[in-house]
């Protein structure tokens, strides 16, 4: 282990002091945002990570609470079908052994973050966001759902988002689309890049351009801003591959306010298979991630202190109407 980068080294790349380096990890108020950012991205490129107790010994001890802490707008938590399944199935799972689940939110936009105890479940990781850098830092037990952001070396566990991007090209191509576009989650996200990079790739090796890509949050109101964009810039379209499913009806309403005929004239793909893909007009066909096992195979994981593991869950294109 004697070649993992240390704490003055990553001081030396920043171009301060270990002390302020230091005081940079523990979130002091002494520290401006910008020596923080100049800190954060040394870490980032020299692949830092605290040291943790050695493997075992958390594992030895009965956690008390996991806090599922989550990088997006706290009215997000609420709202979005993704957190509300993740949550109900993590906490099924501690409910099991006697453990609590916690939740925080940590907006987007945040140059600082606040500081936690116990293990952590890490949801929407960001680039260049301060929060997954100062989590690794801390040195308490830590994993990623989704894979890391800025090349960080962090366990993780994640479904199979470039293959279920895959298979919704690979059925677009198969029902004759020729003109396929795409609306994707917010670009910081490792899971809009993996979903927008298995898509492309199955277009490239049949031969086909890059798909047009606008981008939403993840809501159905950025669907419908971004399929109404779609539209504009390419209005011969017939396919559109929503990175989420609340965003596919977003754009399902857009094409009926454009007189656009679902499937007959474009055919729409979601992704999650939420409730809502089976109570829009027409259902909808989507790419279904299985939310509620990977929040009980990541609680398990971070529950027995062996949080050393990157398992990937696979995805299923669940065939409907609007195919």
């Amino acid at each position: 282990m004697s070649d993992l980068p240390t704490l003055a080294q990553v001081a030396a790349a920043a171009g301060v002091s270990p002390a302020t380096a230091s005081r940079a990890l523990s979130g002091s108020v002494r520290v401006s945002t910008a020596t923080r950012r100049q800190v954060y991205d040394a870490m980032s490129r020299l692949g830092y990570v605290r040291h943790r107790a050695p493997r075992g010994v958390s594992a030895r001890r009965q956690v008390a609470a996991i806090t599922a802490v989550i990088c997006d707008h706290l009215p997000r938590l609420f709202s979005e079908p993704f957190y509300t399944r993740f949550l109900s199935a993590a906490n099924a799972v501690l409910e099991e052994h006697g453990t609590q689940l916690m939740m925080a939110t940590v907006s987007p936009t945040a140059t600082t973050v606040p500081s936690f105890t116990g293990p952590v479940l890490l949801l929407g990781a960001r680039e260049r966001h301060p929060l997954p850098i100062a989590l690794s830092a801390s040195g308490i037990p830590l994993l990623c759902i989704g894979r890391p952001p800025d090349s960080l070396r962090l366990p993780y566990a994640d479904v199979d988002n470039r293959d279920g991007a895959r298979q919704a090209a690979e059925h677009l191509l198969l029902s004759g689309r020729q003109r396929l576009t795409v609306i994707a989650g917010p670009p910081q996200l490792s899971v809009t890049r993996d979903r927008i990079a298995g898509f492309t790739r199955l277009l490239r090796e049949a031969g086909l351009p890059d798909p047009l890509v606008a981008y939403g949050d993840f809501t159905a109101a950025s669907g419908a801003h971004a399929m109404q964009w779609l539209l504009s810039h390419s209005p011969g379209l017939d396919a559109v591959f929503a990175c989420s499913d609340p965003m596919a009806a977003g754009a399902l309403q857009t094409l009926r306010r454009a007189r656009r005929a679902v499937p007959e004239q474009v055919s729409v793909i979601g992704f999650d298979d939420a409730p809502i893909a089976q109570r829009t007009v027409p259902a909808l066909t989507t790419v279904r991630q299985p939310v509620e096992e990977l929040a009980a195979v990541a609680t398990r994981i971070l529950l027995s202190g062996e949080i050393r593991r990157d398992p990937i869950l696979p995805t299923e294109l669940v065939v409907r109407a609007s195919a």
